[in-house]
């Protein structure tokens, strides 16, 4: 199955990898710092995510766009810039359509950026997987296990079962039985 590749900044890059690495149709999440532009030092945290038709653009852009601030100029907007880096003209016109569909069902203005890839640069591999290897440090508990565990119940149809069960010893309510 062929795959598609985008990348998406929001947040702390772990909890981003956790958030895409749980849904079906994402075989791969690569964790680091993206650049839109040739220079060095504009980097910030981000992921790229390569993906199957399993999962569409148009849901992975919403699942996003729900998972971080989307909505917040915060002060930490270098290191942590909210954008989806696009790999296509095609993507951008799609991430652009998008955000501007979803647009009516948030009370604030969306903030995130649409910027072409320009560079990455992985993070050292004791930071990969980091939810998967540490679901018990308190960081994960705090941060990352609201955002799956809003996935499991905005997102259930999207979610790879398997690699959130810890979270759910039941059948979630919206959950297909």
């Amino acid at each position: 199955m062929e795959l598609t590749q985008i990348a998406f900044g929001g947040g702390c890059h772990w909890c981003t990898e956790a958030v895409f690495q749980s849904l079906l149709g994402v075989a791969k999440v690569k964790q680091g710092w993206v650049s839109s532009t040739e220079k060095n030092n504009t980097f910030s945290e981000a992921v790229i995510v390569h993906f199957n038709n399993t999962i569409d653009l148009k849901t992975l852009i919403h699942i996003h766009l729900l998972t971080h601030k989307s909505t917040s100029n915060h002060s930490m907007r270098t290191k942590y810039r909210s954008a989806i880096y696009y790999f296509s003209k095609e993507q951008q016109e799609q991430c652009l359509l998008t955000i501007n569909q979803l647009q009516a069902s948030f009370k604030k203005p969306i903030i995130t950026q649409v910027l072409p890839y320009k560079n990455f640069k992985p993070s050292t591999d004791d930071f990969q997987n980091y939810y998967a290897s540490n679901p018990e440090k308190p960081f994960c508990k705090n941060y990352i296990e609201p955002k799956l565990k809003f996935l499991l119940q905005n997102f259930s149809k999207q979610v790879n079962h398997s690699k959130v069960s810890h979270l759910s010893p039941t059948t979630h309510p919206n959950q297909q039985k």
